[in-house]
């Protein structure tokens, strides 16, 4: 039979983008891509770039004070949100382009539509055209979940948050995964009164006990007031701000709030179960380890398959697929060790297992020491340094590391590396520290503080 393309692509977020202009570029077949939005998806125009330039931006509320206390004669003003978000956007237009650019020089055809499989080789496209493809890939990504509580709809989520026409005085986030401590940091650098709210008893379950202790604690040493056990009953309209009604009864007055209570698969009118596709329990399209759904010619990568919702594993699951079917070299994506960065207020860099999870699979040794970091020794506040080394007892292998502070995102990326590699405690021994860092307690921590 013959096909209009080789390959369609249904999104148009990082990992449908890298699948689509390899393809193309690469093994030279003819691909096209649909896009209903804008190009870049989730991490590009309303994820972890603009987050990271607000990371950035609310960083220099800590620095001008910093600066004073070293001797320098520096003071900081109000900060100017729509100058920001001015450049913020030109940013996010500059870096869409680009995307847009990539997929043209590589002679990739695409469509500015929404797009639904009509069959296992068949794409109907919003615009009313339909399309026939050899293989369709599927790359819609996630969105953010919001709760069905009263009033919810006066709320907003990750997503609006980078269009907001001013910076509210007072400010509710709801959730204690990352992308609500995340924005915490943010709103609370920016001058925001920030508050935090978590039903459960601890926020960033599932990360390593300690490293959560010490993020908390940086947090409110900060200035995020920190609620756990609470959660929304119901948000009202009052005037020019909201009424959030808690679930412990009490009324309290926000100018905005903000659910980061979740994510969900965008897998919603894509037409997958008429083409075969299998849908999971939570909503997410099943495939097997090369990416393949249950209909052999459709195939997904990404958030939209719930397995590792980051943003370069789905690149990599982009890699995979180009190279499973069209190089004929079947490859798995390794979704084992994988090191992430919390952008939190400290930063949070992590790979591997957590102590808790270490100690639960095998009798391990921890390794950890937590400090003030040379450069806030002028400095009053909530700074801490943490350094940790899960150690498994039998094969010395470290199991997991976990790192609290000041460019910890940076420094998982390196220490991933060996951790991948299966390095030892005793590899990490053998390497002369870099004196004076934070980092270089990674290799000099000789003694565990305890035993499981």
């Amino acid at each position: 039979m013959t096909y209009d393309y080789d390959l369609f692509v249904i999104g148009g977020g990082s990992g449908g983008v890298r699948a689509a202009r390899v393809a193309a570029g690469d093994s030279g077949a003819k691909v096209a891509l649909a896009e209903e939005d804008r190009y870049g998806g989730t991490c590009v125009i309303r994820g972890c770039v603009p987050k990271k330039l607000m990371v950035f931006a609310s960083g220099y509320s800590e620095t001008v004070p910093a600066a004073a206390e070293y001797g320098w004669d520096a003071q900081i003003g109000s900060f100017d949100w729509m100058a920001f978000r001015g450049k913020l956007h030109a940013e996010l237009d500059r870096l869409e382009a680009v995307y847009r650019k990539l997929l043209a020089n590589s002679g990739v055809t695409t469509f500015d539509a929404r797009a639904k499989l009509a069959g296992p080789n068949t794409v109907v496209l919003s615009t009313g055209e339909e399309v026939t493809a050899k293989t369709i890939l599927i790359a819609t990504g996630g969105r953010p979940v919001v709760p069905d509580v009263p009033g919810a709809d006066h709320a907003i989520t990750s997503n609006d948050i980078f269009h907001l026409d001013e910076l509210p005085r007072k400010m509710l986030i709801v959730g204690g995964g990352y992308i609500a401590c995340e924005f915490a940091g943010v709103m609370n650098g920016l001058g925001v009164d920030t508050h935090l709210w978590y039903r459960g008893t601890q926020v960033l379950r599932g990360f390593d006990e300690e490293a959560r202790q010490l993020i908390v604690d940086g947090m409110a040493g900060r200035g995020v007031k920190i609620s756990t056990g609470l959660n929304v009953a119901s948000i009202d309209k009052d005037g020019g701000g909201l009424i959030v009604t808690g679930t412990d009864g009490e009324d309290h007055a926000f100018d905005t709030v903000l659910f980061a209570t979740g994510r969900t698969p965008n897998a919603d009118n894509l037409g997958l179960k008429q083409a075969g596709v299998e849908i999971g329990s939570r909503g997410e399209i099943v495939v097997s380890d090369l990416s393949q759904t249950a209909a052999p010619s459709v195939y997904a990568i990404g958030d939209v398959t719930n397995r590792v919702n980051l943003t370069p594993v789905a690149i990599r699951e982009g890699m995979a697929f180009v190279e499973t079917v069209f190089k004929d070299n079947p490859t798995p994506v390794d979704h084992d060790l994988i090191p992430t960065a919390v952008f939190t207020q400290p930063e949070f860099g992590t790979v591997g297992l957590s102590e808790e999870d270490a100690a639960a699979q095998e009798p391990i040794e921890v390794y950890s020491t937590s400090f003030r970091p040379m450069n806030v020794s002028f400095i009053d506040g909530a700074h801490k340094v943490l350094m940790k080394l899960i150690v498994s007892q039998k094969t010395r292998v470290v199991l997991g590391c976990h790192i609290v502070g000041e460019a910890a995102g940076e420094m998982i990326q390196l220490a991933g590396i060996a951790v991948k590699m299966g390095a030892t405690k005793e590899d990490f021994d053998r390497v002369c520290a870099v004196h004076p860092t934070a980092a270089e307690e990674l290799v000099t921590m000789k003694t565990p503080v305890r035993t499981t």
